[in-house]
């Protein structure tokens, strides 16, 4: 098993926007947040601290919401909960990763394909900047992107391989195997290790991560909260 610090993982939002990836994270107090149009993560350094949620609430906003990996199940004070995905994460653990030789890497102008491969498989959140938070590779039949995966929440020492997916039409093929490798073998070449989440319904994703060398680490909740607007600003009309 790794010997890399895995306390991070308890926490990876918060650990990402607070290290490696500062240079994306709104902050405000004990609460930050990617921009929208990279991620849809809020993080707290103590979810279970009532304060910081005051902080994220006044990042958020009147009326804002918040999607919180690791986030608790019932909602903090000032918030109601609007959304619950029960996951797992999962930590490579004598993963056998090697590049693939048909594996391309994806560029800002591969975005519109990305997007449109993403609606139509629903692997999770994939935005329009989110290609920012790491290396996306895909690959390609006939000129079209049929399958891609790439890097997104960075804990130090660690980095989340997201949005796996493969068109419909070339399910079966190994497509997803072979650039969870790829991804997986840029990262150990950096020295970081790959882990990943998924939903706990995804009961074959979570198979298929776990022949490839995955292991399960914890399950965690990926809450979506909302602000409770007050009484107060109904009546002013605000």
């Amino acid at each position: 098993m790794t010997t890399v610090d895995v306390d991070v993982l308890d926490n990876p939002a918060w650990t990402s926007l607070r290290g490696p990836q500062a240079r994306f994270a709104e902050v405000r107090g004990r609460a930050a947040r990617y921009p929208s149009d990279v991620s849809p993560f809020s993080a707290l350094d103590d979810p279970g601290d009532p304060s910081a949620w005051a902080d994220l609430a006044a990042l958020a906003g009147p009326g804002g919401s918040a999607m919180v990996p690791g986030g608790p199940d019932t909602a903090p004070p000032g918030w109601e909960l609007t959304g619950v995905i029960p996951g797992v994460q999962l930590v490579a653990d004598g993963l056998r990763a090697e590049p693939d030789p048909e594996a391309l890497v994806l560029t800002a102008a591969d975005v519109p394909e990305m997007l449109d491969l993403v609606d139509r498989t629903q692997p999770g959140p994939f935005l329009p900047r989110t290609i920012e938070l790491g290396s996306y590779l895909g690959i390609r039949r006939g000129g079209a992107l049929v399958a891609m995966a790439g890097e997104r929440m960075r804990p130090p020492g660690w980095v989340e391989i997201s949005a796996v997916c493969t068109d419909p039409t070339y399910r079966g093929h190994g497509l997803a195997t072979r650039l969870i490798g790829a991804v997986a073998a840029g990262i150990q070449a950096r020295g970081e290790t790959p882990f990943l989440h998924t939903a706990t319904t995804n009961t074959n994703a979570i198979r298929l991560y776990e022949a490839m060398g995955f292991a399960l680490r914890r399950h965690l909740t990926f809450g979506r909260y909302g602000v409770i607007e007050t009484q107060e600003r109904h009546h002013r009309g605000e």
